[in-house]
């Protein structure tokens, strides 16, 4: 379909860095699943926001301080050597994937973080003519 944006938090990368890098599910299996669940449906673009695990961690733990549990979620509640298995997963996709996957590394603002992704975004849909050039 030409001209329709979609954005989402999570999509088929989450799971291959979850159950395939993080938990050894096998990644061939998954991505069979991937792509059934998909109907082959992939990104034009992914962005990974690099953020180091225990940083990422404290800001998680931080936002979910209210919720239940004071160690966040069960995801969260994770050993940090999950989460850097998870991290490491993200990465090498990115690596196998450079045009696809665009890794930002999060900067010392939300502001200035923002202005990257949005810049990437432009990029791509000024390349795809949804929106012109400025």
């Amino acid at each position: 379909m030409k001209g329709i944006v979609v954005i989402c938090d999570r999509y088929t990368d989450a799971t291959l860095a979850y159950q395939g890098f993080a938990r050894g599910i096998d990644q061939s299996i998954i991505r069979r699943l991937n792509a059934i669940a998909t109907h082959g449906l992939i990104p034009d673009l992914t962005i990974l926001l690099d953020i180091t695990v225990e940083k990422g961690l404290k800001t998680a733990r931080g936002l979910n301080k209210d919720s239940f549990s004071s160690s966040g979620d069960r995801m969260e509640q994770e050993a940090v050597s999950f989460h850097r298995k998870v991290r490491s997963g993200y990465l090498t996709l990115a690596k196998k994937e450079p045009r696809r996957i665009r890794v930002i590394k999060t900067q010392a603002t939300i502001e200035t973080t923002q202005a990257l992704v949005i810049a990437v975004t432009e990029q791509l849909l000024k390349k795809k003519k949804i929106i012109p050039g400025r």
